[in-house]
């Protein structure tokens, strides 16, 4: 495992990172582009309305920089960066539209869907048809390779899309989505790094210095947010290196964080509709849940980054 090529990327990204979003607050500040705040939401969360948002630009632009001024800009590494950067245009597309009409609900659910699909339908076809590695994917735990063969394309769509809307969920309380994708980053930039993918490596290393860079001012009380910007860029982002790398299935462990957000919502709609109206939780995603129990934001935050800590932990056994 090679530290020095992990450190280069992660050091470039977290100085550009931090140097250039305080510059991104003034410009949004000055442009009145501050986040509309969901009525539905805990009540303490009012307060945080008008915070700039779609700080996921910067994020988005020091990785690219990092990764053009660090890599070779292979098939592998263009593949990763066009997933990431679709999908921060997707979300950058749904931030305006919040942003500029003034409201909290931006694209639909079917535009977004739509385009998210097609993405990753492109990332599941490539690495299919065109990769070295075709349709196999690691077990974890085992270190045996299961070939999910016809059956491949759609499982790594969902996958992606799974991926997406759950960063997506998870970036709720300040510093939350960062923190804990800084610690899933690190732990495939490390994976990346001891079986010599050096595209996922160099990405990974790069998304978590951003992350770090990022979380000095998006830590709480939070002066900036990523908005869907930066989650889903991220999320598509951490999927696309993760395929690429065949590791899929690990991706459920590290990132256990991401699926406990999405399945509370999963399970809170489920449970709504079938007892008529009686809630699961007090309020999903789950961190709002421990919220409503009282716990502080910096607490339910710590709790989360510890746990993605201890699962990415468990995860480099798993590979």
């Amino acid at each position: 495992m090679d530290y020095i090529k992990i450190a280069i990327p992660f050091a470039i990204a977290l100085i550009l990172t931090a140097i250039a979003t305080p510059a991104f607050i003034s410009f949004m500040e000055r442009r009145n582009g501050g986040q509309c705040i969901r009525e539905e939401g805990p009540a303490s969360h009012q307060k945080k309305s008008g915070t700039p948002t779609m700080g996921g630009l910067v994020l988005i632009a020091a990785v690219i920089v990092t990764c053009l001024a660090t890599s070779e800009i292979n098939t592998g590494m263009l593949i990763i960066l066009g997933a990431f950067i679709g999908y921060g245009l997707l979300g950058f597309l749904d931030d305006f539209v919040k942003v500029s009409k003034k409201r909290n609900l931006g694209l639909t659910t079917r535009q977004k869907l739509v385009f998210q699909i097609f993405l990753a339908a492109g990332l599941a076809v490539y690495q299919a048809k065109v990769s070295v590695y075709g349709t196999v994917v690691v077990l974890p735990f085992t270190g045996k390779l299961i070939d999910f063969g016809i059956f491949y394309v759609p499982f790594v769509a969902f996958v992606v899309v799974s991926m997406v809307n759950s960063v997506n969920l998870t970036d709720g309380l300040d510093g939350l989505a960062a923190g804990v994708t800084m610690f899933v980053a690190l732990f495939l930039a490390l994976v990346g790094s001891a079986f010599n993918f050096t595209a996922s490596s160099t990405f990974c290393s790069a998304i978590t210095g951003a992350c770090l860079g990022f979380l000095l001012y998006n830590r709480h009380p939070a002066k900036v947010f990523m908005g869907d910007t930066g989650s889903m860029a991220l999320g598509g982002g951490i999927a696309a290196a993760a395929i690429i790398m065949n590791i899929e299935l690990v991706i459920p462990i590290a990132g256990g964080v991401y699926v406990a957000e999405a399945l509370s919502v999963i399970l809170q709609v489920l449970y709504f509709k079938l007892t008529g109206g009686k809630r699961l939780f007090r309020m999903s995603p789950l961190h709002h849940h421990f919220e409503l129990k009282g716990w502080k934001e910096t607490k339910v935050v710590a709790v989360f980054w510890a746990v993605t800590l201890v699962l990415c932990a468990v995860s480099l056994t798993a590979v």
